[in-house]
């Protein structure tokens, strides 16, 4: 088995890094597409020019994204984040095949906030979902952010979204700050070895 790639999901403050943070350390590859797709926006004259055009004028200051002026527009008009979010995964999702394709290793790992809205259910081998009820989320994302619960909750509310066709091959994570986190990775590793 070589690349098989495994989605780590969940809502804002399931814990999703948490997750990918311990399999880094245990040694596993983790494509954080959060990171890269901001590492593409900065650097995609054609991505900062769409998001001006298409997104928000105010989202781009001298051919700089003004991340704070785009999550106010996107977070509270779903039609400007599915514009957003057309532009941006289209370019992850390329970038994260070529990551795959150079990935040396059995197990490789890819964490992502929007999996379905994405498209990555289409190239992923399994999906690990990590939950954690919503007033602890909301009580990490402020802590973590600054946010006020208002804003916490209208990102969850952003985020939220049901597939028609969930993925074949799905495991939960529990992350309530009380069932232990290493010993539920470990026990969905050994099924792989």
């Amino acid at each position: 088995m070589r690349n098989y790639l495994i989605a780590i999901t969940g809502g804002i403050g399931s814990g999703k890094s948490v997750l990918s943070g311990i399999l880094l350390k245990m040694g596993y590859k983790v494509y954080d597409c959060d990171s890269r797709a901001k590492m593409l926006i900065d650097n995609n004259p054609l991505i900062i020019g769409r998001i001006r055009d298409e997104v928000s004028p105010d989202a781009v200051n001298d051919g700089i994204i003004n991340r704070s002026s785009l999550g106010t527009v996107v977070f509270n008009n779903p039609d400007a984040l599915s514009r957003l979010n057309n532009i941006v995964h289209g370019a992850v999702k390329e970038d994260l095949r070529q990551w795959r394709n150079n990935c040396i290793d059995d197990i490789c790992f890819v964490e992502t906030a929007i999996f379905y809205q994405s498209r990555l259910d289409s190239i992923v081998d399994e999906v690990w979902e990590v939950h954690a009820p919503e007033n602890i989320r909301i009580s990490r994302v402020m802590e973590r952010n600054g946010f006020t619960e208002d804003q916490v909750k209208s990102r969850i509310k952003a985020q939220q979204y049901i597939p028609e066709n969930p993925h074949r091959n799905i495991h939960t994570v529990v992350n309530d700050n009380i069932k232990a986190i290493l010993p539920q990775i470990e026990m969905l590793l050994s099924r792989l070895r």
